[in-house]
């Protein structure tokens, strides 16, 4: 006998009402994806569940890949067995032996189908007597078990499961729609993306590169970050802006107070118009109130004026501890801090507005005419694909 499924559990999406197969079937996609490697794996999608039919795969390395999909509440190694009351005990016999430092157990029974003969509470009671009656030192303990065995009789057959792996949570991306995201390769902006992720949304990402002041390695950074970020979910399409000329005017013509502003408000504006393009419905920024003087509340209004897009802020009331505690969780504090300088850092006047009048930055963009210098800007950026799909992925949607 060995481990043959493993048991995903959806969480929030069992909430879901008529909508709930748009969720799942985006969920079904991104595990076929994950499982591209695992040779003889198949899947299978249930209303309020999902199986990984193993076929003799290494449970291990498929569970690490499967805890990092959104949409996953959490997953179990199961055997699963026919409704007949000796598989069953066979079974839960087996993953109780195969516990490591356990001396104390509980059996839980979840009787879906009702036809089954004996209910949930007199077949723990059964189940427990039998891995009593065929081991030494366990005992049983219904309040702090070192192993919970969970059997779960459905009308199909039984799973049982010992342990639960907790995983991403969320929604699937792609579930959501699709957001722009600043990505400006510090620590902030890659965990925004990860946290909108996280609701579903499915990202492409606008970097604003000014060369030579912004090396190479820089720009690299962020193409590192965004493969971090595309193997939570899907591909990520990066769109490299070429900003120099034109921060270099507002650097030039526009009073150091305010340039930080007008540049973020410049930055707004080039998104907004990739986004429209790319039939994109939102845009997502790595802010967090008060962190720095472009994240104020004067600024983040004054800067907000130049666009109607909805602006996703996942990081707007966390602190900075919190938000490089999960850059260090999902693999981006390291890339972040790589001593490359990006746009916005280059730039940085000495004294910024921390509370910029929005009148006060109209009129001095109104002293230059910054349309055309915009429209250039946009004709010449650069667009990165971080592609992980491949026709192989579509073949193997097909057979499944």
């Amino acid at each position: 006998m060995f481990y043959d499924h493993i048991v995903i559990r959806y969480g929030e999406l069992s909430l879901k009402g008529r909508n709930r197969k748009l969720f799942t079937t985006k969920l079904h996609e991104h595990v076929i994806k994950k499982l591209k490697p695992f040779e003889g794996t198949r899947v299978k999608k249930l209303r309020d569940r999902m199986y990984i039919i193993l076929n003799g795969a290494d449970p291990e390395p498929i569970i690490e890949e499967c805890r990092h999909i959104f949409g996953i509440q959490s997953l179990s190694v199961a055997i699963k067995a026919e409704n007949e009351p000796d598989k069953i005990k066979e079974a839960a016999l087996f993953a109780l032996q195969q516990g490591k430092n356990v001396s104390t157990f509980k059996v839980t029974t979840k009787r879906v189908n009702k036809d089954f003969p004996i209910d949930s509470q007199a077949f723990n009671h059964i189940v427990g007597g039998h891995l009593l009656s065929n081991t030494d030192g366990f005992t049983v303990d219904v309040h702090h078990p070192d192993m919970e065995i969970h059997i779960d009789i459905r009308n199909e057959a039984t799973y049982i499961t010992s342990a639960r792996i907790l995983g991403a949570g969320g929604l699937p991306v792609g579930s959501s729609g699709k957001t722009l995201l600043l990505l400006s390769g510090g620590i902030d902006s890659p965990v925004a993306g990860y946290m909108a992720m996280k609701r579903g949304v499915q990202l492409e990402a606008i970097h604003f590169h000014s060369p030579p002041y912004t090396s190479e390695r820089a720009k690299q950074k962020v193409i590192d970050l965004a493969e971090v970020l595309s193997e939570y979910g899907n591909n990520i399409k990066i769109h490299v802006v070429p900003f120099t000329k034109l921060q270099q005017k507002i650097h030039r013509e526009i009073p150091h107070g305010y340039s930080m502003t007008v540049m973020r408000r410049m930055m707004m504006r080039i998104s907004d118009q990739i986004a429209r393009k790319e039939g994109i419905l939102s845009l997502t920024t790595g802010e967090s109130l008060g962190q720095v003087a472009s994240q104020t509340m004067e600024s983040m209004h004054a800067i907000n004026e130049v666009t109607n897009y909805p602006i996703i802020r996942p990081l707007v009331a966390m602190d900075k501890e919190e938000i490089i505690r999960i850059s260090q969780q999902i693999n981006t504090y390291d890339i972040s801090i790589r001593p490359h300088e990006d746009c916005c850092t280059v730039f940085v006047p000495k004294s910024p507005k921390t509370k910029p009048r929005t009148e006060k930055v109209i009129q001095f963009e109104g002293f230059n005419d910054y349309a055309a210098d915009i429209a250039e800007t946009i004709e010449n950026v650069e667009v990165i694909e971080i592609a992980k799909s491949t026709k192989d992925d579509q073949d193997m949607m097909e057979l499944f």
